[in-house]
């Protein structure tokens, strides 16, 4: 099993473009099962999901219970 991390994807828009729903769906099971070493790791991967939540949201759609995002009215 290949463990993709933050450091992986620099945070380029090119890098997380590249990522398939597969990837964001093995991120998203591991941030379910919430079973890191200690919570850097875990931490690494939440905000690897955010960011591509904010770039790719169409394959973040079914986890983003995971991120707490909430929508705000600025108006």
């Amino acid at each position: 099993m290949v463990t993709l991390s933050i450091s992986d994807f620099s945070g380029t828009v090119q890098e997380i473009f590249t990522m398939t729903a597969a990837e964001v769906a093995e991120l998203a099971a591991r941030l379910d099962r919430d079973e890191y070493s200690n919570v850097f790791e875990g931490l690494q991967d939440w905000h690897l999901l955010r960011a591509i939540a904010f770039q790719r949201p169409e394959l973040v759609e079914p986890y983003i219970e995971l991120l707490d995002l909430e929508a705000y009215d600025e108006a």
